[in-house]
């Protein structure tokens, strides 16, 4: 199953991503976030991760990245936008013609609170993500429930915003992992 970790601010986190066996990093562009990462050292960090693990680098909308697209994989933005890498997040499904690499559900807007998600996301094609206050308690019965090709977690693997923790995030993974 595709586990993606995300608002990653450090070498080190990499490493651990790397080593615990995630799908993918994802680094946060939007200054909006607390994970915010300043863009010269975004592209550092991309930098590290290239050939390791799959990059994202995450925003609202594109104004906010536009600079850093051409160092990461893949694109998350809250605001679809023609791209061929594009990972469009959402809380409302998107609409017929409108192309994605990844479609993420994520109700909490990268707020990190959990609501339950909706039926229909069992039914959308292709490589959905769901994300939104998941953690190692409550991982499993959201896989057994919907499916999905994979989870996304931030908050719920750090000590304090932006700042993770091995271990937490080793627990997430072993909870994918028991329940995939």
């Amino acid at each position: 199953m595709f586990v993606k970790v995300c608002g990653l601010t450090t070498e080190e986190q990499i490493d651990w991503a790397v080593d615990l066996g995630y799908s993918a990093i994802g680094v946060v562009g939007t200054p909006r976030s607390k994970r915010h990462c300043e863009h010269s050292r975004a592209r550092v960090l991309a930098d590290y991760a290239r050939g390791r693990i799959t990059t994202f680098v995450v925003a609202l909308d594109m104004a906010e990245v536009t600079d850093l697209v051409e160092h990461f994989d893949v694109v998350q933005l809250y605001q679809w936008v023609e791209l061929p890498n594009l990972a469009f997040c959402s809380s409302s499904e998107p609409s017929p013609g409108q192309e994605y690499e990844y479609f993420f559900y994520d109700a909490s807007a990268g707020s990190g609170n959990y609501s339950a998600f909706p039926d229909w996301v069992r039914e959308l094609p292709g490589q959905v993500v769901l994300a939104g206050g998941l953690n190692a308690e409550n991982v499993a019965g959201v896989i057994a429930d919907h499916r999905p090709f994979g989870v996304d977690v931030s908050s719920s693997v750090e000590s304090a915003p932006g700042v993770k923790s091995y271990e937490s995030m080793k627990r997430f993974k072993q909870a994918v992992r028991a329940a995939d």
